[in-house]
């Protein structure tokens, strides 16, 4: 079973990783604030805004800025995921 996002929204996969302080001390993911790197890992056909064709400027397997708070997170197959408008990925990271 896949998740197929509608219109111009896209479903990502915040990327965390362990961050060491300057004293060496290991952060687990839990103990930073919430990631704002992401994969893209799927993408909506686009949707129609006031008579104008919104085409989706990203693919699946980008890497995505997004805002801090956007979206909605949800479950599924015991893995998390966030699901938001093409407006809240705020760049692309090549």
């Amino acid at each position: 079973m896949k998740i197929k996002p509608l219109g111009d929204r896209v479903v990502i996969k915040m990327l965390e990783s362990e961050e060491t302080t300057k004293s060496g001390i290991v952060l687990p993911g839990s103990a930073k604030e919430k990631p704002q790197v992401a994969e893209i890992v799927a993408v909506g056909p686009g949707t129609v805004v006031d008579g104008k064709e919104v085409k989706m400027e990203v693919k699946v397997g980008d890497r995505v800025l997004t805002s801090k708070y956007s979206g909605t997170e949800v479950k599924f197959d015991g893995q998390e995921y966030t699901i938001l408008k093409q407006g809240d990925i705020l760049a692309i990271v090549e």
